[in-house]
């Protein structure tokens, strides 16, 4: 009969998972975000939201939020897409993960983004749960055409000119 397998502190796997403290290792907040493009005519169009809460109130952003307890962050992506947005049943797919200390003023924050580009135009989207508005806008080389003296939050325009130059 083969012994139990022990680590170089001579711990089993019980007993080493007996002694884990979790308290040990911090952990950051774990968020999804989502850019939702679409093809109309010969322009490409993004859908943001405003932010309707701190921080970055009245900021554009992309629509996402925190991820639930026991969920996956795929899941997490849809879920804030449909409470933000409106919007559900697309595809999404991973852009890349952005964990840039500093990126969210709360503390530290890691987020999966997603992007989809659609091919037949805009959807309609209508503003929910902790966003006060959602709009399309033109995007020129990754860049969206925001109003006069508006600005994104968080590192956002990271988020989507690496989502654009992947769609």
């Amino acid at each position: 009969m083969m012994s139990e397998l022990r680590d170089k502190n001579g711990l089993t796997e019980a007993e080493a998972i007996a002694l884990y403290r979790a308290k040990n290792y911090p952990k950051p907040a774990l968020t999804a975000d989502v850019a939702v493009f679409a093809r109309c005519g010969g322009r490409i169009r993004l859908l943001l939201i405003r932010r309707g809460g701190h921080p970055y109130l009245g900021c554009w952003a992309l629509p996402g939020g925190f991820a639930e307890q026991g969920e996956t962050i795929e899941r997490t992506a849809e879920r804030e897409l449909e409470e933000e947005t409106g919007v559900q049943g697309l595809s999404l797919s991973l852009v890349g993960v952005y964990s840039a200390p500093g990126r969210d003023p709360r503390g530290w924050t890691v987020s999966a983004a997603y992007a989809v580009l659609l091919e037949d135009g805009m959807i309609d989207a209508a503003a929910g749960d902790d966003a006060a508005e959602a709009r399309w806008f033109d995007v020129t080389d990754g860049v969206p055409a925001l109003p006069a003296g508006e600005k994104l939050a968080f590192d956002h325009d990271r988020i989507i000119a690496d989502a654009y130059r992947i769609l």
